[in-house]
């Protein structure tokens, strides 16, 4: 016998998330950061946080990823759940930034910039 059903934890999530936050504390949120061979990859998880909620900001080389919670979408007022900020390196196609939400995750891909524009040391020939 279920005492608490699975749409009640669903709702009440966020809730406890916004309760905490303004208590001072912070949403738990995962953040890993995974280097592919075409770049990189900054996933995110907050448990309970709409996609609608994400908000990603590139500033120069600095990307901010941030949730803020809403009662209602239309609501002025925002509570913050979570903030990461993370400084990044100039061997990234800032540019060619995207972001997808996929089920709980929210990945932010980053890919390298092109090998032949790298700045390299070039060879001295003696003749």
């Amino acid at each position: 016998m279920n005492l608490i059903s699975r749409e009640f934890i669903r709702n009440i999530a966020p809730q406890l998330d916004l309760l905490n936050t303004l208590g001072g504390g912070t949403a738990q949120a995962a953040v890993r950061v995974d280097t592919r061979e075409q770049g990189v990859v900054v996933r995110v998880a907050v448990p309970a946080v709409s996609p609608e909620n994400f908000h990603v900001v590139l500033d120069n080389s600095r990307l901010t990823v941030y949730c803020e919670f809403r009662h209602q979408p239309e609501d002025k007022l925002a509570a913050p759940l979570f903030a990461h900020t993370l400084d990044l390196p100039a061997t990234l196609d800032l540019s060619r930034i995207d972001a997808v939400h996929k089920g709980h995750e929210l990945q932010v891909r980053i890919p390298f910039k092109d090998a032949a524009a790298q700045k390299r040391e070039i060879e001295i020939k003696q003749r």
